[in-house]
């Protein structure tokens, strides 16, 4: 692989990137981590050496994590079945413990040690952390499925201040102590928005917003939020991706300046999306 490039090529490939190195430098970026991206080992590994570059070349990134599959395993091994409600998980008092357990616990430091030794500094923490995230019941039918109320940022700031990378995982709590799991995309617009990030990047499972959801070469590289909602009337913006844009026009209108839905089954597409003219998905202005 080494000898694929020559020191020249290598050169140019780097002062290509100074241009968005220069835009980047200081600003917070938001990652919401998900999808294959977090299953695949190779991927993952992928994701923090990204993630550390950027770090390094002075951008605050913050990680977002959710790990759905990872829930649906853990209760599975503890016999207990997971079942979902208009595509929420239904989340009774044992499973909010599992919940907790396995995104605040094993997720989050297991990505924070992966950081770690790519040459990063990562402190992981929880939306339940310095009362990051307080929430209320969404539903009764979901149980402890938690919406949003209130978002403090100042420990993630403090965090970042300090030069560390924060790895958030998407639990809450409510002022009785009562905790929620929360939506990994809601929780990332939420967080971006407060952070006034520059940019927010959703990885996930496909391309990006497609014309025809099953022709990746329909991708549409540029949108407006107005645009978004034409798409949404004429049934090209449907099913899963609808929860996942609404998340972009949120973040949007909380203050981010632009959004990506990002294909995270490509190898080092965070840095082909903020380091190189090409981009990687599908990017949501406010337009």
């Amino acid at each position: 692989m080494d000898n694929q490039f020559t020191n020249a090529e290598r050169a140019e490939v780097l002062t290509a990137a100074l241009p968005y190195i220069k835009k980047y430098n200081g600003k917070t970026v938001v990652i919401k981590y998900g999808g294959n991206a977090m299953i695949n080992e190779q991927l993952k590994q992928q994701v923090m050496e990204d993630i550390v570059l950027l770090w390094l070349i002075g951008v605050k990134v913050v990680l977002v994590h959710g790990g759905g599959p990872e829930i649906s395993e853990t209760m599975k091994k503890l016999g207990k079945q997971a079942v979902f409600l208009d595509g929420l998980r239904v989340t009774d008092k044992e499973t909010v413990d599992i919940v907790q357990m396995v995104l605040a616990g094993k997720i989050n430091k297991t990505l924070v040690n992966l950081i770690q030794m790519k040459g990063g500094h990562a402190v992981g923490i929880s939306g339940i952390d310095g009362g990051i995230i307080e929430a209320k019941m969404k539903n009764e039918a979901l149980g402890y499925v938690g919406e949003i109320t209130k978002v403090r940022t100042q420990p993630i700031t403090d965090l970042l201040e300090k030069n560390y990378i924060p790895v958030v995982s998407t639990v809450a709590s409510d002022r009785q102590g009562n905790t929620y799991n929360i939506n990994g995309d809601t929780a990332a617009a939420f967080l971006a928005g407060a952070l006034g990030a520059e940019r927010l990047i959703m990885m996930t499972d496909i391309a990006g917003i497609l014309m025809d959801k099953d022709d990746p070469s329909t991708l549409i590289g540029n949108i407006t939020v107005s645009e978004a909602r034409k798409l949404y009337e004429n049934n090209v913006i449907s099913g899963g991706m609808i929860p996942k844009v609404d998340c972009c026009i949120e973040a949007l209108e909380h203050g981010v300046n632009n959004v990506v839905i990002m294909d995270g089954r490509i190898p080092h597409s965070i840095l082909m999306e903020l380091l190189t003219d090409e981009g990687a998905g599908t990017m949501v202005m406010k337009g």
